[in-house]
């Protein structure tokens, strides 16, 4: 079988940011005007009142700073507090495919490549803003690529479960060059009325080239191997889907966009993923000390800081483990690939790394790279 390498990424990036303060001010004016409207059945002992966030809460809690979205001054209005993004025609782009575009453009100019060149294309994301035709095939439409396209759902690992995928493909032969794109508009199933989860997400879009070694244009990074592993759990989910007119009574409840148990979560997934690390390292007989970044999930600080030490035997240095949550917070499937795109650049030949992701499922995918 052919080796698999990637020799491109790509990044869009929303021109709109919200501050941890920006974001906790529209909070706060909500939640006194809602304890205002409840306040009978405050004082009558029936009601709690809600509390009001604060930004050194939720940097001590994720490690976000900031967030870059698709709309913030939907998200940013009391009375609304959630993106405004208007449906287009149908003949138009739709955002998705639109974010999709432009970081694969980014990316073919690092691989040295045009639309023509590729042969597939597969759109790997949390959410699809609609079930068909598949955004991946307008993305092929949009950028006048040939073969194939579809879309797949991991939740937060759909970017390394679509790289397993496309490894596969160009390994069996049946594609030798793919595109792989994570059009994530985060902000769109988040509920900004919770306290404990109102600050988790943004938005953003990753793109990675794969390509047969046999015609790849640059050196880029060897794809050593890859695993996924999953397990099904509650303590993340999401009940949105088109079944839900069939029992209106649930319309707008709170389970129809994000909920996680957070502190479940972090005990049950962390020991998990650096279990998949150090075992996939093993197998693939690459020692831990050969290993110079874990470009890791970009969903909690400590979450990351917890795994790195677990794979390390150590505390990792900055280097080891970079975080772009601060600026981008969880963007999904693409956080782990922003932290690739941002630091890859200038590594030497032999260098070896680790993007994973782990998330709903529970899922975790592990891309063991190589530079060339």
């Amino acid at each position: 079988m052919t080796d698999v390498i990637l020799t491109g990424t790509g990044l869009y990036t929303p021109p709109s940011a919200i501050t941890n303060d920006e974001l906790v001010t529209c909070f706060n004016i909500w939640v006194r005007a809602e304890n205002k409207r409840n306040h009978a059945a405050i004082e009558a002992g029936e009601n709690q009142p809600l509390p009001e966030s604060c930004s050194a809460f939720i940097e001590k809690a994720s490690g976000i700073r900031s967030r870059y979205v698709m709309d913030k001054e939907g998200i940013l209005d009391p009375e609304r507090m959630l993106p405004r993004i208007p449906e287009r025609n149908n003949d138009e782009p739709s955002v998705q495919c639109e974010m999709a575009v432009t970081a694969a453009k980014d990316a073919f100019g690092q691989a040295r490549l045009s639309a023509d060149d590729i042969d597939g294309v597969i759109v790997a994301c949390s959410n699809m803003q609609r079930p068909y035709p598949a955004v991946a095939v307008e993305v092929q439409h949009f950028l006048g690529t040939s073969g194939f396209a579809f879309d797949m759902n991991v939740a937060c690992s759909s970017a390394t479960f679509g790289l397993q995928v496309a490894s596969d493909m160009i390994r069996s032969g049946s594609a030798r060059r793919i595109l792989m794109v994570n059009p994530e508009i985060c902000t769109g199933h988040l509920n900004f009325r919770d306290r404990d989860s109102h600050f988790i997400f943004g938005d953003a879009c990753t793109a990675v080239v794969l390509e047969s070694a046999d015609v790849a244009r640059t050196e880029g990074w060897k794809v050593r191997g890859t695993r996924l592993w999953t397990s099904f759990s509650n303590n993340i989910r999401n009940n949105a889907g088109f079944l839900n007119r069939a029992a209106e009574e649930g319309l707008g409840a709170r389970d129809k966009l994000f909920v996680q148990n957070g502190r479940k979560v972090f005990k049950e997934v962390c020991p998990q993923v650096a279990k998949q690390i150090t075992e996939h390292l093993g197998d693939s007989g690459i020692p831990v000390s050969d290993v110079s970044r874990l470009w890791l999930h970009q969903a909690n600080l400590a979450m990351n800081q917890l795994i790195s030490k677990k794979v390390f035997g150590r505390e990792a240095r900055p280097e080891e483990a970079p975080v772009i949550l601060d600026e981008y917070a969880n963007t999904s499937s693409a956080g782990s690939v922003i932290a690739f795109h941002k630091h890859s650049q200038g590594m030497k030949a032999g260098s070896k790394g680790v993007l994973c992701s782990f998330g709903a499922g529970y899922s975790i995918g592990s891309v063991i790279l190589e530079k060339r």
